[in-house]
């Protein structure tokens, strides 16, 4: 059977459906660059959220063209637009896209979607083994992680596939933002600790409380901690700053995505939940202390566990499918501060690259 993916006789056009959030975006990248080294010249188009607007121009190299994804209820990553689903499913056949890649999930889902979208051929994952298709379609690889099961995907259509390092482009205005908001708040990043407290959803953040003490016994010790975050976590930043008790830079709000990113890359350690920004680090090549809750810290958590070191409490109800723990958050209070500091002051002893 021919494969789906052939470089022998490469499609001019493909399009990757995968309508999720930066971080999850982040670890399909390795995917991506291995689908644009295969094929150079085809035109690779991101069915996704509105909101990786900024992603795809800042991997223009591997993603010529965002689509929007108008939304159904059972995704959660946006609002539900079914009204307009008729429309797009209209405008993408007539796009006649050459293959349709589905890499959104286990497919259960988002199969029946991708087979809307019109494309000649479509791949991806199934759900189920007994729908595994050689060369086509293969069977969910859940035990491996995020940036791998994507990469096995294409090795199963028929690509090498097997750098899997993240990668995320700064260019010289992210780091004159960084270097903005460094002289603002006076700091070097020799002694820089950035903290990130927020997640899109609460089962996945540490208490505020811990953070604090951890904030006040890094300050206690010389490092200088700052406050990163979104316009919309203010509230929580605030918040750790009144219960810390010592002075606290907060740049929650203050940088675009790519001045976020420099000032990681150059700070001494990040400090933060398993969300978007552990995924930056990893790309950067910052070490961090990435604290776990309610996540699936297998599939999540950085691959480098030397320079991200991951602490993630046991618990019979991981992965968490709740936006806030019905049960009081055993496996964020498993996680205690004198583990967390542990972890911050091996990472910042180390001298290696």
């Amino acid at each position: 059977m021919t494969p789906l993916l052939d470089p022998a006789s490469p499609p001019a056009s493909i399009a990757v459906f995968r309508a999720l959030q930066l971080g999850d975006m982040l670890c399909a990248v390795p995917a991506l660059r291995a689908l644009r080294r295969a094929f150079p010249h085809a035109h690779v188009a991101l069915v996704g959220l509105p909101g990786a607007r900024d992603f795809c121009a800042r991997f223009h190299a591997y993603v010529d063209e965002l689509i929007e994804f108008p939304g159904i209820p059972a995704f959660p990553e946006q609002p539900a637009r079914p009204q307009a689903l008729p429309a797009f499913f209209r405008r993408m056949s007539r796009s006649g896209y050459d293959v349709a890649l589905q890499m959104h999930g286990s497919g259960a889902r988002s199969n029946p979607l991708v087979e809307r979208l019109g494309a000649r051929r479509w791949g991806g994952f199934v759900a189920e083994a007994a729908a595994e298709i050689p060369g086509q379609r293969l069977a969910w690889p859940d035990g491996l992680p995020e940036p791998r099961r994507y990469l096995a995907l294409l090795r199963h259509l028929g690509l090498p596939a097997e750098d899997d390092g993240l990668e995320f482009p700064i260019g010289e205005a992210d780091r004159n933002e960084a270097r903005r908001l460094l002289r603002e708040h006076a700091l070097d990043p020799a002694r820089l600790v950035l903290m990130h407290v927020g997640a899109r959803l609460p089962s996945r953040r540490w208490p505020l409380e811990r953070y604090a003490q951890v904030a006040q016994a890094l300050a206690g010790q010389g490092w200088q901690v700052a406050l990163t975050g979104t316009e919309a976590e203010r509230g929580m930043t605030a918040e750790l700053r009144r219960r810390a008790g010592v002075p606290l830079a907060d740049l929650c709000g203050a940088t675009a995505l790519g001045g976020l990113a420099a000032l990681v890359a150059g700070c001494r350690l990040l400090v933060c939940n398993d969300t978007g920004i552990s995924h930056v680090a990893a790309a950067v090549g910052a070490r961090s202390v990435v604290i776990a809750c309610g996540s699936d810290a297998a599939r999540w958590a950085p691959l480098d566990r030397r320079r991200h070191a991951v602490l993630a409490a046991d618990a019979p109800c991981r992965p968490c499918a709740y936006e806030t723990c019905p049960i009081g958050h055993p496996c964020a209070l498993a996680v205690s501060v004198p583990q967390v500091l542990a972890c911050a002051r091996a990472q910042l002893g180390r001298v290696e690259p």
